[in-house]
């Protein structure tokens, strides 16, 4: 019960900040928004380089076999946490440097800072078991984010105002987790162990590293397409980057969460091969389905939803990328949580960070080569970027077939029927073909519902291992 309360606080995160940026792009002009995009892509790429490496220390290492070992590790994430605050600080004045305004420049720094520690704090929290809590700050920071970037934006409806709320509500945010922490969370002091935060420096800074190029990707791709189009003209196409990433990374995300965890205990046990060929194809199956689900549900609901939510002015550009971009946001989220599961269990770390290296430099050049074929067009460049992060899975694929497994097709299959038949409804339709959206969103529905109930039968099936 305790993790499906905390699936479910993933999911109304996901809500919440979804609709934060359909309001966001609503209220703001096209050019604030372009900023404000291009803002919270920096600040969390800025966070995830960071504190990154801590927080993977976290995951390994914390909170240990006893209570002395989470006092420890809690007293080393500690320190850690402080001396990745002061880089954000220090990378916040060297953006001075850049041109970037001083106030900008704080600003970003310290709402860099306010994430990377929520969510190292948040972490934390899962990993002690305090479902509980991490329930209530998940779902108690998202709703305290949005109300003072709202806030902000409603104050005066600009980049800096709308920005600056987000910091007061990190601020907000901040005092309730230390009321919380202060309550149910308390340890006797300890001193820094230094061999301590070389083991975690060492550990988390490769797997960091990955997470960090993983990071860069769409940073790019939105660089590419506001300095080939001007951030008026790449308005749509960051939105359309904005929105349709965040349902795939949730989804396959939250489910890893639960499942990734009796992989690795099955791999450190050394269980039968049989077994955990099994295991592997059913946790393969898993996020697949899902995310082959996800992409079809967004294709189906697209063109309502864009005349919808989407302002008019956008609509264009988002509808003309739409497609790339829900292609290239499925590959890009199974390539870094599913492909290096191979390499995860066997401590490759090396070829963890070499595929994310790889996913963002071959998504970086498609839409480059895109650029010079094509010119400034924002579907091609979207699209170039789809291409390349497509030969980038192949290389995912490569790697994870490393470690052998047994893929359980139907549900896969069913799915991907599910999405062709709701990508055909799309690429068919008109403004005004009704007959044709809900002919997608029935067979496609209806496809990803036989694809759930084999999912069903997937986990109930009794074990048939070899002793």
């Amino acid at each position: 019960m305790a993790k499906i309360i905390a699936l479910g606080a993933y999911f109304y995160q996901a809500v919440i900040a979804f609709g934060l940026l359909i309001v966001v792009a609503h209220w703001l002009a096209p050019a604030d928004y372009a900023s404000y995009s291009l803002f919270i892509s920096i600040c969390q790429f800025a966070a995830i380089a960071a504190f990154e490496w801590v927080r993977f220390a976290c995951t390994r290492f914390y909170p240990g076999p006893d209570a002395a070992s989470e006092a420890a590790e809690r007293r080393t994430i500690l320190v850690e946490t402080v001396a990745c605050a002061a880089l954000c600080l220090v990378a916040a004045g060297a953006s001075l440097l850049f041109g970037v305004p001083p106030v900008v420049a704080l600003v970003g720094g310290l709402v860099s800072i306010a994430q990377g520690g929520s969510d190292l704090h948040l972490t934390m929290l899962r990993f002690r078991q305090d479902f509980r809590a991490f329930s209530v700050l998940q779902g108690s920071r998202a709703t305290i984010l949005a109300t003072g970037t709202l806030a902000g934006a409603l104050v005066s409806p600009g980049f800096l105002p709308t920005v600056t709320g987000l910091l007061a509500g990190y601020a907000a945010y901040g005092l309730l987790a230390y009321f919380l922490s202060h309550r149910t969370a308390t340890s006797p002091a300890v001193a820094l162990d230094r061999a301590r935060v070389r083991k975690h420096l060492v550990y988390g800074s490769v797997s960091a590293g990955a997470a960090t190029a993983a990071m860069f990707a769409p940073l790019a791709l939105k660089a590419i397409l506001t300095s080939a189009l001007g951030t008026t003209g790449a308005a749509g196409a960051l939105l359309a980057l904005d929105l349709l990433q965040r349902p795939f990374v949730l989804i396959v995300s939250a489910l890893q969460a639960i499942q990734y965890p009796e992989i690795v205990a099955a791999h450190d046990r050394g269980e039968d091969r049989a077994s955990l060929r099994r295991q592997l194809g059913q946790y393969y199956a898993l996020l697949t389905s899902f995310a082959l689900m996800m992409a079809a549900g967004i294709f189906a609901v697209l063109l309502p939803a864009t005349w919808l939510v989407i302002s008019p002015e956008l609509q264009e550009g988002f509808l003309a990328t739409a497609p790339a971009i829900i292609v290239l946001s499925l590959v890009r989220t199974l390539t870094q949580i599913m492909s290096p599961t191979p390499l995860h269990l066997k401590q490759r770390l090396a070829l963890i960070l070499l595929l994310a290296v790889v996913d963002c430099v071959l998504l970086s050049l498609g839409a480059l080569i895109a650029l010079e074929l094509l010119g400034a067009n924002d579907a091609a460049l979207a699209g170039g970027g789809a291409i390349g992060a497509i030969l980038a899975a192949l290389v995912g694929l490569r790697l994870m077939a490393s470690l052998a497994f047994d893929l359980t097709w139907p549900p896969v299959l069913l799915a991907a029927a599910g999405l062709c038949a709701a990508a055909l409804a799309f690429s068919l339709s008109r403004e005004a073909s009704y007959v044709t959206i809900g002919a997608g969103i029935v067979v496609g529905g209806l496809l990803c519902l036989l694809a759930l109930n084999q999912l069903r039968l997937m986990t109930r099936a009794p074990r048939t291992d070899a002793a």
